[in-house]
């Protein structure tokens, strides 16, 4: 049996966010990913229907201003059709309708469609309940910037500094643990980032975007090896300029070197002359580094960009 005495329905894939701060939830996971959640932030809990117009325009709303809030606050998206017993047991008599959670309880809610204003002012509100319930909460989205900013200029202490604050106040902050494995592989601590993997707490393993952190990791481990083949590298290719393979391995020696610029730049060349080649390897390999660098990361959006036009033009 599951919460409020009802059978938990068969789990299903759920759909996340990049962040992790916006993502599905069926009555078997409500207890965990909503009602434990909000213990230590406040959990939205969208009920909407895959018929229900209004619920359209709503979404993308709260979508957006959840991202906004830097996972100070979550989105929790309930599919009606998908768990009636959840929507009757909270009695849910129609959608969209929002219900803000803390600390186990619901605060408050709201039906039909919002303006985002209205909902911007909800969500700082419900930060300043969080904060103000944790007195000595550090700044969660003034340090993950910080911690951004230190890292685009190669202050990698001061990065894991601001990690280290964000994870003591949440261990499962799936953005800052990404954030303090990169740093420290950044800095060339690669065992200290392998412990970091090893020993990652259920709430940050279970999280799918923490494939981020292991694929940096997997790329780290590689680097010295691939960096010591640049130099020949960059001769074969000046030669044949259509020597995909070396194209291939020297954006990977490039990556591994540093020069991740150059690396995606390289990829996104071979993408150019030849999409299909080695069943898409470039275009594999290139989202592997987006993964690596993390998907926020100034690099990376630019770069989903270029790979976007090149495969839609």
């Amino acid at each position: 049996m599951g919460l409020f005495g009802l059978t938990p329905d068969k789990k299903v894939a759920p759909t996340q966010s990049e962040s992790g701060a916006v993502y599905d939830v069926t009555s078997a996971e409500f207890e965990e990913r909503v009602l434990k959640a909000s213990m230590q932030v406040p959990v939205l809990v969208d009920f909407w229907a895959p018929w229900c117009g209004p619920c359209k325009q709503l979404m993308p709303v709260l979508e957006a201003e959840v991202e906004a809030a830097r996972t100070e606050v979550l989105l929790a998206k309930v599919n009606i059709d998908d768990n009636p017993d959840l929507a009757q047991a909270l009695r849910i008599q129609s959608v969209p309708t929002v219900m803000a959670f803390f600390q186990g309880q619901p605060v408050t809610g709201f039906t039909g469609v919002r303006p985002a204003s209205e909902i911007k002012n909800l969500i700082a509100q419900l930060v300043k309940l969080s904060r103000s319930a944790k007195p000595d909460a550090v700044d969660i989205p003034t340090l993950l910037k910080q911690a951004a900013d230190a890292m685009a200029i190669g202050e990698e202490r001061f990065a894991q500094e601001a990690y280290i604050q964000i994870l003591q106040q949440d261990p499962n902050h799936i953005e800052a643990y990404n954030g303090m494995v990169r740093a420290l592989i950044s800095a060339g601590a690669i065992e200290h980032a392998e412990h970091y993997i090893a020993q990652a707490p259920e709430g940050i393993t279970k999280n799918p975007n923490f494939a981020q952190a292991k694929t940096a990791y997997e790329l780290a481990v590689k680097a010295k090896e691939q960096a010591k083949t640049l130099p020949a590298l960059l001769k074969r290719l000046e030669k044949t300029p259509d020597d995909y393979q070396a194209r291939f391995d020297l954006a990977q020696a490039q990556f591994a070197s540093g020069q991740k610029a150059e690396a995606i730049d390289n990829l996104l060349e071979l993408i150019r002359r030849d999409r299909a080649w080695n069943e898409e390897a470039a275009r594999k390999e290139l989202l592997r580094f987006f993964e690596a660098l993390g998907f926020a990361d100034p690099l990376a959006v630019e770069g989903r960009k270029k790979l976007s036009r090149l495969l839609f033009s």
